[in-house]
């Protein structure tokens, strides 16, 4: 697997070259923005660490560029701007996960995998499976090992949009764009209120409540 680190500390950088080396991955690194930008438009990566403060172009417009590019790989933000409003940003800005400096270099390896199992997962164009759930899109049904869960168009449609990001956190704006669109009258407390829909049904604990900003499901734990 092959990492991208774009941070201008340079003793991080090197410290977190050597912890991912060890850990099995190629690594290349960058010590500015616009060089970073230009390896991840040229090379192919796996996951892009990206630091948000960076000189030459900083790392939200990296991101902007990269997801103008149409680029689907997975981008974990690493950073000391730790305000709930920066974490929001970043995500809404095509982030699939945000790290706060200073971390816990075991936590940096865990989320890099599960970032790497969101783009490994099962799934076809109608049915998606984790571990011992299978959604079938289309029918509205949930199989989770030999039981069969009917659910509505919009619980499908907020399990799917939840796990086709495994791992990710999905603000309440984001899932109030997807599943009931800009110019619906919905309040954003719909997305409480499905959420707790589909947990009541399914009766499984991956479905996780990030406090103050949306949801995430996460693989790692037994259904």
């Amino acid at each position: 697997m092959k990492l991208l680190l774009i941070e201008d500390e340079v003793k991080l950088s090197e410290a977190l070259t050597v912890l991912l080396r060890r850990a099995g991955y190629t690594v290349d690194t960058a010590l500015d923005g616009l060089t970073g930008l230009n390896m991840a438009c040229t090379n192919p990566y796996d996951v892009i660490i990206l630091d948000r403060m960076l000189p030459h172009l900083d790392g939200l417009s990296v991101l902007k560029e990269i997801r103008k590019l149409k680029l689907t790989i997975p981008i974990l933000f690493l950073t000391a701007k730790d305000a709930p409003s920066d974490r929001v940003e970043g995500l809404e800005c095509g982030a699939d996960d945000y790290l706060i400096k200073p971390f816990f270099t075991e936590e940096l390896l865990a989320r890099i995998k599960a970032l790497l199992r969101r783009t490994n997962k099962k799934t076809t164009d109608n049915t998606i499976s984790i571990g011992d759930l299978t959604l079938h899109i289309l029918h509205g049904e949930a199989i989770k090992g030999n039981e069969k869960i009917q659910l509505t168009a919009k619980e499908a449609a907020l399990l799917s949009l939840l796990m086709h990001n495994v791992g990710q956190v999905i603000t309440k704006e984001r899932i109030m764009e997807k599943i009931w669109g800009y110019d619906s009258d919905a309040n954003i407390s719909n997305v409480d209120l499905y959420i707790y829909y589909l947990r009541k049904k399914l009766n499984i604990p991956n479905i996780k409540t990030i406090r103050g900003i949306g949801y995430s499901f996460e693989e790692d734990i037994d259904v």
